[in-house]
């Protein structure tokens, strides 16, 4: 099976869109992969995993699963046996039993991590200056622009509801460990990834790496995805 064969699908987390993996997609098409991003509702953590098994079924072949933040436990969550490895990047993973919010609140926040609450409509949005303290501090002030102004709100029903059983143990995962992040603290993360006995790679890079330092978040999925070559 040549890298080619493999599919490859990104799933973007809370408070962003499809358009955060870009330069990921452009590094994995230099590598011979064609990716694609899923359209993560943000509504209920059942919608989002909806949404990703809707796209895995337009796929033929074997598939490698990226998700970003509240997106591990999106990937985590789905059934379907195409999937064969999972990669994490600075995501949070659950275990059967608890909620996102059990885990992205196991640790003290970082003192520039923002303040969140749901507005009038039950959906919770990133303050704009959170996009600078903490979601992507080491982007450009174009790019945090950029993203304040894609950003989508998730609703409490997407982190409040326990998950079962998580695909994590039974396929094999690689977890890239953000040490400058500030919205997930880097104790929380390593502290997921030696639950999941992943293949934990550590980098001082932000919250969002798939934009301000998308080479090693390129790097490990390509080792996930020649694993499921090879």
């Amino acid at each position: 099976m040549s890298v080619s064969k493999v599919n490859l699908v990104l799933v973007h987390g809370a408070w962003a869109d499809g358009s955060s993996w870009g330069k990921v997609v452009s590094g994995l098409r230099e590598n011979g992969i064609k990716a694609v991003t899923v359209p993560v509702p943000l509504t209920t953590l059942a919608d989002d995993v909806a949404a990703l098994e809707r796209t895995l079924e337009r796929l033929v072949g074997p598939v490698v699963l990226a998700g970003h933040a509240y997106a591990g436990a999106v990937i985590g969550s789905t059934r379907d046996a195409k999937v064969k490895a999972l990669a994490y990047i600075a995501a949070l993973a659950p275990a059967e039993g608890e909620t996102v919010a059990d885990v992205f609140y196991r640790n003290e926040a970082h003192p520039k991590a923002p303040k969140l609450a749901p507005d009038n409509h039950g959906l919770i949005w990133l303050p704009e200056d959170a996009f600078a303290a903490a979601f992507a501090q080491n982007a450009s002030a174009e790019e945090q622009a950029v993203l304040a102004a894609v950003q989508r709100p998730i609703s409490p029903a997407c982190i409040t509801v326990p998950v079962g059983r998580p695909l994590w143990q039974d396929v094999p995962s690689w977890y890239l460990l953000a040490e400058q992040d500030r919205m997930i603290p880097a104790a929380t993360q390593r502290f997921m990834a030696e639950r999941m006995k992943a293949r934990i790679t550590v980098h001082a890079v932000d919250h969002t790496p798939s934009v301000t330092a998308p080479g090693p978040v390129v790097d490990l999925i390509l080792e996930a995805v020649r694993a499921v070559r090879g």
